[in-house]
């Protein structure tokens, strides 16, 4: 019976863990998505470079980076390595960038 219990919480951790992950997935909505391109491609920054820095949605961005508002966004932009990244200010990560 132990076994079993043991099994069974390892279980229930493992999709509690998979829950969490899933949570932090970010849905832009379509209207949203639109008003941040065009007010990116309105007002182009200059790209900066982060050696060391991958731009994979997750990735936290130092604090030296300097990120834009979006109005009526909740989120923040800027561009590195010529690509536009879109950022949670909150936690400065990662949630979306833009070929």
């Amino acid at each position: 019976m132990r076994i079993h219990l043991t099994a069974a919480a390892a279980g229930f951790l493992l999709l509690a863990g998979i829950g969490a992950a899933a949570a932090d997935t970010v849905i832009i909505q379509p209207e949203q998505e639109t008003v941040i391109r065009e007010y990116v491609k309105k007002q182009p920054l200059a790209s900066v470079t982060l050696p060391g820095v991958e731009l994979n949605i997750g990735t936290a961005l130092p604090d030296t980076v300097e990120l834009r508002e979006v109005p009526d966004v909740q989120y923040r932009y800027v561009v590195i390595d010529n690509r536009t990244v879109l950022v949670d200010p909150g936690t400065r990560k990662i949630i979306k960038v833009y070929e």
